[in-house]
């Protein structure tokens, strides 16, 4: 049976405040739990007007206190840049108040220009290849497995609990999908980021996984851009909002939603349009008929039982409605 789940960037439509926003991400929380949404992931972006997840950990408790059931995760932590040590112990002390339900979703992203990077990271040279070490100390104090012979092996994190959140690797490539493998841990690809050569990184995660103390068995993701109306027609043009967004998102521009009004009061240039044909092979836009079909046959594609769906639309009730739609789809 296929999973559903929702990725939020807590994306902010013009006109709104990031205040406004933040309430939206836990009423979208609760709404898709009662949908029956399997998790509910919190994306991490930095020096950005337009998105205010900048700090998950905090999103995610919030999350976490008004709902019941639906896992809470974060897509993902940008791990190059913090200290796995002090991860650890922030998802611990969630894992501790929210038994069962926490994931930990970790990625190689910089986080945004090397500028912001630095301010990270304050001012330490910390170098993106070294994430397969990061990965392993993480996985090293969350499970208090630290070889014998590691120079931290006598720093526990904390609280000491005896269950422990699943880690998971968010990636692209093949050399994302190996290194998810080779540490035992699950894998999302990141479909709505970039759709081509998918169904090779998957085969490479499962054919190279390795079992750990975090899992003895491959478990994977697919995050896809997905809108859904009644008609086809209503679908398009709900996407507007988001192609427009993803156009500016492209030229390192504002990041905020913008409205209906505003994206058909403009004409997209020759080649806007053919970014956004481009952009929509990340997409799936449609009818729920079209949009169950068209999740299904990725299913195929990628061997997966699990679709995490992102919608970054402007109207808020629209987006709810989307999310409705795709459950219901899913349950006739």
């Amino acid at each position: 049976m296929l999973k559903l789940s929702v990725l939020d960037q807590a994306p902010i439509s013009r006109g709104q405040s990031p205040e406004t926003t933040l309430q939206h991400s836990l009423e979208l929380a609760q709404w898709t739990e009662q949908l029956g949404y399997h998790r509910y992931w919190v994306a991490e972006h930095h020096n950005t007007n337009g998105l205010t997840s900048s700090s998950p950990e905090i999103i995610m408790t919030r999350i976490a206190s008004v709902t019941r059931t639906i896992r809470l995760g974060s897509g993902g932590v940008l791990l190059p840049q913090f200290s796995p040590y002090k991860i650890a112990e922030n998802f611990k002390t969630l894992e501790a108040f929210f038994p069962n339900r926490i994931d930990l979703g970790v990625g190689r992203s910089p986080g945004g220009s090397q500028l912001t990077r630095s301010a990270l990271t304050d001012n330490q040279n910390k170098s993106l290849s070294d994430f397969p070490r990061q990965l392993a100390d993480l996985q090293g104090f969350l499970h208090n497995s630290m070889p014998r012979d590691h120079e931290f092996r006598l720093v526990k994190a904390g609280p000491r609990i005896d269950h422990y959140p699943p880690i998971w690797v968010l990636g692209l490539s093949e050399r994302g999908a190996k290194t998810a493998a080779n540490h035992g841990v699950g894998f999302v690809f990141g479909h709505f980021i970039k759709s081509d050569n998918g169904e090779k990184v998957m085969e490479t995660y499962m054919k190279n996984f390795q079992s750990s103390v975090t899992s003895d068995q491959p478990t994977s993701i697919v995050c896809i851009f997905v809108v859904c109306a009644e008609t086809e027609e209503k679908a398009e043009e709900l996407a507007l909002t988001q192609d427009k967004w993803l156009l500016n998102v492209g030229k390192g521009a504002d990041t905020k939603v913008p409205s209906i009004k505003e994206v058909q009061s403009k004409e997209f240039t020759e080649d806007e349009r053919t970014t956004i044909k481009q952009n929509r092979k990340r997409c799936i836009v449609g009818t729920p008929d079209k949009v169950k079909k068209e999740l299904l046959n990725l299913q195929e594609l990628y061997q997966t039982d699990e679709f995490m769906v992102i919608t970054n639309i402007h109207d808020f009730e629209a987006k709810k409605k989307s999310y409705q739609l795709i459950a219901k789809a899913f349950q006739s």
